[in-house]
C-alpha cells in the first residue's frame, strides 16, 4: 500500500515545517487529483493513523478532491497557542 508511504512523507514534511515551535498542527489539506494514482480513502485512512501519534496528536487530514495528476500539500494548519488568532 504506497498510501502508507505517502502519508508517511507528509508527515515528515509537516514535522519539519513546525521545526521545534511549540506550535500543535490542527489541520493539513492534500490535494488529490482523480489520475494521481492514489486510493483517496486509503490515503485518509493512512493520515488518520499517522497523524494519531505524537507529535501531530490527533491533527486532522482533509483530502481536497483536483483533476489531474496531482499530489500536493495545500496548506497546514496550526494552533499557535495565541487566542487572538
Amino acid at each position: 500500500m504506497h498510501e502508507m508511504s505517502m502519508a508517511m512523507e507528509i508527515a515528515r514534511v509537516a514535522e519539519e515545517r513546525l521545526g521545534t515551535a511549540a506550535w500543535q498542527l490542527v489541520a493539513v489539506g492534500v490535494r488529490v487529483g482523480d489520475r494521481a494514482g492514489v486510493e483517496p480513502a486509503n490515503l485518509s485512512f493512512c493520515l488518520d493513523a499517522v497523524f494519531a501519534t505524537p507529535p501531530f496528536r490527533g491533527a486532522r487530514c482533509d483530502l481536497v478532491p483536483a483533476a489531474g495528476d496531482v499530489l500536493q500539500i495545500d496548506y497546514f494548519e496550526i494552533d499557535d497557542g495565541n487566542p487572538d488568532d
